[in-house]
């Protein structure tokens, strides 16, 4: 019996912090957990592209500063059938004086009307939260340090 072939979905996601200590997360419909903004990359989009368009359309933030990439793995989203999301990970900064709102995705696509609530996380605790997704897998690399055992890819 012939097994399947994986489909490869790129991601991108954006760990969006401000003060250096508060990573931007939302509850997401649909998954149980904390979230960042994410999204899939669109055909023949750039991942710092995708981040900056999804950022955008999930959050209204439209000013990101220091985007760096932090890493690129390949995530199993499901079995059978075979799926699996080529997640490429960056760190921006922001200077949003919010400490919470909701953004209402007005972009026309598969979201638009969804309502994301925003809020800020300690830093140093946002891996003990229980992410969606396993999102929070490079959280510890936003203060410098590699995670022990982690292997990423910077290349974009």
């Amino acid at each position: 019996m012939h097994e399947p072939e994986t489909t490869y979905v790129g991601k991108a996601c954006a760990y969006i912090t401000r003060g250096g200590s508060e990573l931007l997360v939302f509850e997401g419909p649909g998954h149980d957990g904390l979230q960042i903004p994410k999204g899939t990359i669109e055909p023949g989009e750039r991942p710092r592209s995708a981040v900056f368009r999804e950022v955008r359309e999930e959050s209204g933030l439209a000013t990101l500063a220091g985007v760096q990439k932090v890493a690129t793995d390949v995530w199993t989203r499901r079995e059978s059938p075979p799926k699996a999301y080529v997640r490429h990970f960056y760190h921006a900064r922001v200077h949003e004086p919010r400490d919470e709102w909701t953004h209402v995705v007005r972009d026309g696509g598969d979201e638009h009307g969804s309502e994301f609530r925003f809020s800020w996380v300690d830093v140093e605790e946002a891996h003990d939260r229980g992410f969606a997704l396993d999102l929070d897998d490079y959280v510890g690399y936003l203060g410098g340090a590699r995670p022990a055992g982690a292997t990423a890819r910077a290349a974009d």
